[in-house]
């Protein structure tokens, strides 16, 4: 695949972040990390709170975190790997702030995930009201050791 490629993702604990690390790497892709502009703690993230900040953006429809930032130069990229850790079976809503805040028109998005034991569930489902026009393809799970012959054989594949 000769196409312009980005590999955007959100980490809350670095193990997406690795993940997307050796994804962009496989594809020769550029890489780009999607940061909420006030950062999760450990007791935002504890998804046994319902009073805890992810707990309450996840169940509210509407919710949509600020992104510290926004990456320049976004339409020269023909393909977009989105990756994120599943949350409550489906991606942050941050990753909706992330594909609302551009034109992805015309654009091929691949979401990949990480998770400690669901998989992607309903997630594109879920995503596609928040990109328009994009082609939008289920990725995979990149969960523990994938090699980087793996990766670039799934790039190359699609």
């Amino acid at each position: 695949m000769s196409k312009k490629m980005l590999v955007a993702y959100f980490s809350a604990s670095g193990v997406t972040a690795k993940a997307a690390w050796k994804l962009s790497e496989a594809a020769g892709a550029d890489l780009y990390e999607i940061k909420p502009e006030i950062p999760y703690s450990r007791e935002d993230l504890d998804w046994m709170d319902k009073k805890s900040r992810s707990s309450m953006e996840m169940n509210d429809p509407a919710s949509r975190p600020v992104i510290a930032g926004k990456m320049e130069d976004m339409e020269q990229y023909e393909v977009v790997f989105v990756g994120f850790p599943i949350w409550w079976y489906v991606a942050p809503k941050i990753i909706n702030t992330f594909l609302e805040s551009y034109d992805f028109s015309g654009k091929t998005i691949v979401t990949f995930a990480t998770s400690g034991g669901s998989g992607m569930g309903n997630t594109n489902d879920k995503l596609a009201p928040s990109c328009p026009g994009a082609i939008l393809l289920e990725g995979k799970m990149l969960n523990g050791v994938v090699t980087q012959a793996e990766l670039k054989a799934w790039v190359e594949s699609l």
